[in-house]
């Protein structure tokens, strides 16, 4: 675990990336990686930035990276696990729901997380045992007792799109039971959103690590739970099929997800 100051300075640098993705969004370059999936100039100059000045401040630790060549790193010890940009498309749309999203992977958890939407100026961070913050104000997940009510995010895993069939049942069912949904288009974003409370819970399958990595311990330290979708610790260093909710909907979400 980093100490306080370190994890002070690693904040500032995400905060950092404002004017350099503003910059480069003057600019924009757009290239598709697969279906439903792209990375654009603005991808690449926020991990840029961010693994030369992590590189600076930690050299003992390497970089996972959505847009980088992971071989070799997946295997248990210490990371920096980056998204540059999650929510690509979103920020392709002029949409303004994207965040960089860091977390620090040790030894088996995520440790320390910080997700950064630059467009709403709102950063999250969370830190083992120490909490999960927005902006410097401690958070926590919505204490909201009836499922009726609960808003419940999804994401619906458009880079395979064969799997709608399975997954559109599911989410039916749990839509019938719950008060809404919703679709933001960026996983980090949901998972901070359901440690504020602005959302009662957040699913999808197939997460890469990137994805997912830097909310888990912002959400459990808001108090909330994450789970695979079989009710286990997600891994971190592979793709994961996610939930994420306040924990008194714990028991009714896995039993449908579990279908």
């Amino acid at each position: 675990m980093i100490e306080a100051q370190q994890q002070k300075k690693v904040i500032e640098l995400v905060r950092q990336t404002k004017d350099l993705i503003l910059r480069e969004m003057q600019k924009e370059e757009v290239m598709v990686k697969g279906a439903a999936n792209y990375v654009t100039n603005v991808d690449l100059a926020v991990q840029n930035f961010l693994k030369e000045e992590l590189g600076k401040a930690f050299p003992e630790i390497p970089l996972i990276a959505e847009e980088k060549e992971n071989t070799g790193l997946l295997k248990d010890g210490v990371y920096w696990i980056l998204d540059p940009i999650d929510g690509t498309a979103n920020l392709i749309l002029d949409f303004h729901m994207s965040a960089v999203a860091l977390g620090l992977y040790e030894k088996g958890e995520i440790v320390f997380g910080v997700v950064y939407n630059p467009f709403t100026d709102e950063l999250f961070h969370g830190a083992k045992s120490e909490g999960a913050y927005l902006n410097d104000r401690k958070i926590h997940v919505s204490d909201t007792e009836n499922f009726g009510d609960a808003v419940i995010s999804y994401g619906s895993t458009p880079y395979t799109k064969s799997e709608a069939k399975n997954l559109f049942p599911i989410f039916y069912d749990i839509f019938m039971k719950c008060g809404d949904f919703r679709r933001t288009g960026s996983a980090e974003l949901d998972m901070c959103y359901v440690a504020c409370g602005r959302e009662h819970g957040y699913i999808e399958r197939d997460l890469k690590p990137w994805d997912y990595s830097a909310g888990t311990v912002i959400v459990r330290e808001a108090g909330g739970v994450v789970r695979t979708w079989e009710g286990g610790e997600p891994t971190y260093l592979k793709n994961g099929d996610i939930l994420a909710c306040a924990p008194q909907f714990e028991e009714i979400l896995l039993k449908e997800l579990k279908r």
